[in-house]
């Protein structure tokens, strides 16, 4: 009875498998869709599943199609990954290039000849005093001048009549000696007139000047630059104790300062020399500088250290007062493989990159590992030499979205 059950099993297994067999079979398929009348829903589904066989994250495109996208492509190779510290600051003043213009003797005002904007040159006059102070120092040095040729003169008749006996030695050495005092008290009112600011061109031209301009003090520039601060009126007192020294301020703003506050848990990593990205992104402007100072003593307010890079400003696109973000590059570090940051996208979560392909694109799922504010650097999914796209790939993303609702529909 037992044989005859399992010979029954058997039979009936050998004709269940028969009949899945014929089931999956092509024959059974074309027969099944003969069945089926054409146009009816489950014909149009099943045309629509077969019509596109492309892998899941396929985009196709032609060549002329990703032109027309403006989609640039690269080939993946290596990069330098550079590590940075980024500080707010502000851009100021380079202090090696300010030049304050002030009165050094006691006077008024007679004449500005600058105004605020105008640029100057180092030595020109831009201000003039009138000051009794240099009235009665030119006076003194021109008395101081004329008594010492008239000594020279007769110490020099007294020498020759020395050499020939007409004069004892006696009166020649004290004529001589008169002559080394005179010519001392000339220097001494020189220096004088040099202290008070007087140009030594202008005290060689004492002699032949008017009278009436003797009161008059010449104020030059101390630098090349800019004058950016005007200090005093017309007509105005200067040089007292409780009034205004200071007539103008002059800056060369060609060059200027960025002054950042730095972290001090990242002092270690800042030294001079280092080059800093600097970045107003208000202004829209970007420039290089240099790490020139690292503070050694930290800001009572704030804690960090005062770090200050120098920026050349040849173009005078920056100016004195604009707040910037600045990165300062402290290492170096070579990366094997590296892609654009904008090549990146993500997606579900994940990092992706578009990959070349003969049909167009492919999505491709990658690992990425150090990175800067241009590269990152991809250490699993990718192979060198491998093109993809680099620019405007989110219109890949867009177009992958696309591909994959349309495959949703239809299921």
């Amino acid at each position: 009875m037992t044989s005859v059950r399992l010979a029954g099993v058997i039979v009936g297994v050998a004709i269940l498998a028969g009949g899945a067999a014929f089931w999956f079979s092509p024959e059974a398929r074309t027969t099944l869709a003969s069945l089926v009348p054409k146009g009816s829903p489950s014909t149009k589904a099943a045309e629509r599943h077969g019509h596109d066989h492309r892998p899941a994250g396929a985009i196709k495109l032609a060549a002329d199609q990703i032109a027309k996208a403006r989609i640039e492509l690269a080939a993946v190779g290596s990069c330098t990954i550079t590590q940075r510290v980024t500080a707010p600051g502000t851009v100021t003043p380079n202090a090696d290039r300010v030049g304050r213009v002030a009165a050094k003797v006691v006077g008024t005002v007679a004449e500005l000849r600058k105004r605020l904007g105008d640029s100057v040159v180092k030595g020109e006059v831009v201000a003039v005093l009138e000051s009794r102070e240099v009235a009665d120092a030119k006076s003194e040095y021109l008395a101081a001048r004329l008594s010492n040729e008239l000594q020279q003169d007769l110490t020099a008749r007294d020498k020759s009549l020395w050499e020939g006996r007409a004069v004892p030695e006696q009166q020649y050495l004290k004529s001589r000696t008169a002559a080394a005092q005179s010519e001392m008290r000339l220097n001494i009112a020189r220096q004088k007139l040099l202290a008070l600011g007087v140009e030594a061109d202008d005290i060689a031209g004492l002699p032949k000047s008017p009278e009436g301009l003797l009161r008059n003090q010449n104020v030059r520039a101390p630098i090349d630059g800019q004058i950016v601060e005007r200090r005093v009126d017309l007509g105005a007192p200067v040089g007292r104790e409780g009034q205004e020294s200071e007539i103008y301020v002059i800056a060369d703003l060609s060059s200027l300062w960025v002054e950042l506050s730095v972290p001090t848990s990242e002092l270690a990593n800042i030294a001079v020399g280092q080059p800093v990205a600097v970045m107003a992104r208000q202004a829209g402007l970007r420039a290089v500088a240099k790490v020139i100072f690292v503070g050694p003593l930290l800001q009572a307010d704030t804690r960090n250290a005062r770090v200050i890079a120098a920026m050349d400003n040849a173009s005078m696109a920056w100016r004195p007062g604009v707040f910037v973000t600045a990165q300062i590059s402290i290492a170096e570090q070579p990366g094997e493989l590296c892609v654009p940051r904008a090549a990146l996208q993500t997606i579900e979560g994940e990092q992706n990159l578009f990959v070349r392909t003969d049909e167009g694109f492919e999505k491709r799922e990658v690992v990425i590992g150090r990175s800067d504010d241009t590269n990152v650097e991809i250490v699993f999914g990718l192979d060198p030499g491998e093109v993809i796209a680099t620019t405007r790939t989110f219109v890949l993303k867009a177009e992958l979205g696309k591909g994959e609702a349309g495959h949703g529909h239809d299921h």
